[in-house]
């Protein structure tokens, strides 16, 4: 057995593309692999219930990843939900506030959920947190950054007295690349499970099906998920 596939993994996963791309690349990598949602008061949590079929679909589509695929859970935020004043939590407009900063930015969500997947994980053995972060498209969090991970990774490692790893592995890559890295690790399969079944907008809209999933087609999610796929298309030929 290598060293990776002895390690047990934990994917936060949303229901979105980038967290099921997130979760393939860890059962390609990892002997055990376990996946945490959350529910925050997102206006979006349509997610919840996809994640759901997005688990029972990769099991039914992937034997060889069924057998290390283990328990997913679901932890409650919803304080968060109630202190963040943003385009995800409330009835508000998308737009950019006066910080320079998108409205769908809810401070610290990215930090609480590292810290209560490490406090799952230090009980589950999971000591690999692989999370869909990424600075090349996204929309300027400042918890997604490569240096915010690195920082985090260190102060959970040192409060946990655990070495735990922080895996963001789509950090340098953009949108048309994360379609193509989904190819690579489940083909065509996992490539319209993703379009079918995943979802990204922030409007929470599952009534349009466009040619990379469904959503209402204009809110920042779905444009950036459009505008790679476009790209993925046009590169693949």
């Amino acid at each position: 057995m290598t060293e990776l596939a002895s390690k047990k993994a934990l994917v936060l996963f949303s229901g979105g593309q980038d967290s099921t791309v997130c979760l393939a690349w860890a059962l390609a990598r990892y002997g055990e692999v376990e996946t945490v949602g959350f529910d925050y008061g997102q206006k979006h949590n349509v997610e919840l219930e996809c994640r759901l079929r997005l688990l029972g679909r990769i099991q039914a589509l992937f034997p060889e990843w069924r057998s290390r695929l283990g328990p997913d859970h679901m932890l409650s935020l919803t304080e968060l939900g109630q202190i963040s004043e943003t385009a995800l939590t409330r009835n508000v407009e998308i737009e950019m506030d006066e910080s320079g900063l998108p409205s769908t930015f809810v401070p610290g969500r990215n930090l609480l959920f590292f810290t209560y997947a490490a406090a799952l994980g230090y009980r589950r053995g999971a000591h690999v947190l692989v999370g869909g972060m990424c600075e090349t498209d996204y929309s300027g969090y400042p918890d997604c950054r490569a240096d915010t991970l690195s920082a985090l990774e260190q102060a959970i490692a040192l409060g946990m007295d655990k070495p735990f790893c922080i895996e963001a592995p789509l950090m340098k890559i953009d949108k048309a690349a994360t379609w193509k890295l989904a190819e690579e690790l489940g083909g065509k399969p996992l490539v319209d499970l993703i379009i079918e079944e995943s979802h990204s907008c922030y409007r929470g809209d599952r009534t349009r099906r466009h040619d990379w999933g469904y959503g209402c087609g204009i809110c920042p999610a779905c444009e950036l998920r459009a505008r790679g796929y476009d790209a993925f298309v046009a590169a693949e030929g």
